[in-house]
């Protein structure tokens, strides 16, 4: 599930975007996808999450820049004013809704797709946002148990529709032992995460490519640990959805995210 603001259906393979479920089933190479599974996110559970123009998600990592999935910005570091981001509300329907251009971007360096590792990018804001932010994992410490995952995504893998609501779920990890029993050498342990339901029925998909997968840290504080990026269809049974290992990149982020 490749769950960017693109999707090809050739070979299964999603690029999440927007939804919140998890794939869990075979499939031959990854597709993109909403959250699957999910509840409506409260008003104002959530104040970090954005949604961005492209049709993805991301989390405000400071308060004029978001971190989102380096597949989700569609061109190389440099100035950008294309992407609008909407934050402030869960209803993308919303009069309410903050709107914020972007002047310019930082793509992973050495980013080549998703599904080939180093997921994530930074979006610097014409202005800052007054909202909460989401700190990241800056070590492994927080890279297990149950995380949730919210987003805008369809809510299911074939004929779904993007919702104007944020949805959320929680998914348990998946350890690169059981995941690689489905991907094999397709998921790289130093760059990706893997969570979801060995029965499947819960995942993220098309259209929440780039949002984050967060849990409690030990003070009670979300922590964002993984940025959703792909998966071989949406909730399937025994496929688990990949995310970026945020706590790989924390180092490479802050550096970045200084440049800005």
């Amino acid at each position: 599930m490749l769950w960017g603001a693109q999707s090809s259906t050739q070979g299964h393979t999603l690029i999440r975007i927007t939804a919140v479920a998890l794939a869990l089933a075979a499939a031959p190479s990854p597709v993109a996808s909403p959250i699957v599974g999910g509840t409506p996110a409260g008003r104002s559970e959530f104040p970090f999450m954005v949604h961005l123009s492209m049709g993805c998600g991301g989390a405000l990592y400071k308060k004029d820049v978001v971190l989102t999935a380096g597949h989700c910005v569609h061109s190389a570091s440099g100035p950008n004013t294309k992407i609008t981001v909407t934050a402030g509300v869960t209803d993308l329907r919303s009069t309410s809704a903050i709107k914020v251009k972007s002047t310019a971007v930082v793509r992973a360096p050495g980013f080549q797709s998703a599904a080939k590792g180093k997921d994530w990018a930074l979006i610097k804001l014409a202005q800052p946002i007054d909202l909460p932010t989401l700190n990241i994992a800056t070590t492994t410490r927080y890279d297990r148990g149950r995380f949730t995952v919210i987003g805008w995504g369809t809510t299911k893998e074939h004929g779904g529709t993007a919702s104007a609501k944020l949805l959320k779920a929680v998914v348990p990890y998946v350890s690169d032992t059981a995941c690689k029993r489905h991907y094999g050498d397709r998921l790289l342990p130093k760059d990706d995460i893997c969570a979801g339901y060995a029965k499947g029925g819960v995942d993220t998909c098309s259209g929440d490519s780039g949002g984050p997968m967060f849990r409690k840290d030990d003070d009670g504080h979300w922590i964002e640990v993984g940025i959703t990026s792909w998966g071989d269809g949406c909730a399937r049974r025994g496929v688990p959805g990949i995310y970026t290992q945020v706590s790989t990149f924390a180092s490479a982020i802050a550096q970045a995210a200084a440049t800005l």
